[in-house]
């Protein structure tokens, strides 16, 4: 499918790793941040988890009660079937396809982890998790919480079903998200069959990156194929999108925002400007004044 036929492509910054870490228990891809690449404003972190087999014996993945203030935390499950509660009283259950996006602004307290039912029958659980982060001026900003269904995103599909793009945020040949977002930015979920093609739109003064999280896949007419650990690709702000081609099924996670520029501080679960919002955001952490949410 050509979106663009005759699109100046934006050439390839960086073709970034995608190793594993250890969280804790669990092991998953962290491609952002790296050695290589710090951040790609305005995205601070990005972790690829999964796929895990979920069982009562083997649960590694479940996180309870924790803080949030100045980004946007938000989960793409892949597959699975994870839980969400928080303390604006929130309470869902995320399933695979689906997208959960919060806003933690002033500051948020949330859990999650695979439901009780999903771990008692077994099953697979993947996902991505994104911290988006805010400006200044919206950093303490009322708390949200947005749940959409898988079947409730617009979809864009090639005339030869061999590609299909699932609109999160932002907008896409005149097809818009479901998610209602904060700052100027396009999410997009990408699978494409053996053979598909597809030319991408990317705003001029957006920064942009498509992650795979699996198969194999070609950008532009670059011989380095995305595959293995090198699954980012960034992209320098000089064209008008990218070409992508796929070697065998593929699934990619497209992103692009405009750019803050500002100053950046960060410890744990706070994304601030200044060490001494920090210091204030645990404080008003451990004065309750981020709500509190009781254990499971």
């Amino acid at each position: 499918m050509k979106g663009e036929l005759n699109m100046k492509t934006n050439s390839i910054k960086k073709i970034g790793r995608s190793d594993f870490v250890n969280m804790g228990p669990v092991r998953l891809r962290q491609p952002l941040p790296t050695q290589d690449i710090e951040m790609i404003d305005p995205f601070i972190l990005l972790h690829h988890y999964g796929p895990y087999e979920i069982s009562p014996e083997n649960n590694p993945f479940d996180l309870g009660p924790h803080p949030h203030r100045g980004f946007e935390p938000i989960t793409f499950l892949v597959q699975g079937e994870q839980l969400h509660r928080d303390s604006l009283g929130n309470e869902s259950v995320v399933r695979g396809g689906d997208v959960q996006w919060t806003t933690a602004g002033r500051g948020i307290v949330h859990a999650e982890g695979p439901s009780k039912e999903f771990v008692q029958r077994g099953g697979t659980m993947e996902g991505i998790q994104l911290w988006l982060n805010l400006p200044a001026e919206k950093k303490m900003i009322q708390p949200n919480y947005q749940h959409v269904k898988h079947e409730d995103f617009n979809k864009i599909i090639s005339e030869d079903e061999l590609v299909s793009i699932q609109v999160i945020a932002g907008t896409l040949e005149g097809k818009t998200g479901r998610i209602a977002t904060q700052t100027s930015v396009n999410v997009y979920m990408i699978d494409i069959e053996e053979g598909g093609e597809y030319d991408l739109k990317i705003e001029n003064n957006h920064q942009s990156m498509v992650y795979l999280l699996n198969g194999s896949v070609k950008i532009n007419d670059d011989s380095r194929l995305m595959k293995d650990e090198n699954q980012l690709v960034e992209f320098n702000q000089d064209g008008d999108g990218f070409k992508i081609s796929a070697d065998s099924k593929s699934k990619l996670l497209f992103l692009s925002g405009e750019p803050f520029k500002e100053k950046v501080a960060s410890w744990g679960p706070y994304v601030m400007n200044t060490q001494t919002e920090l210091l204030e955001a645990m404080r008003d952490y451990q004065m309750g004044k981020m709500g509190f949410l009781p254990a499971n």
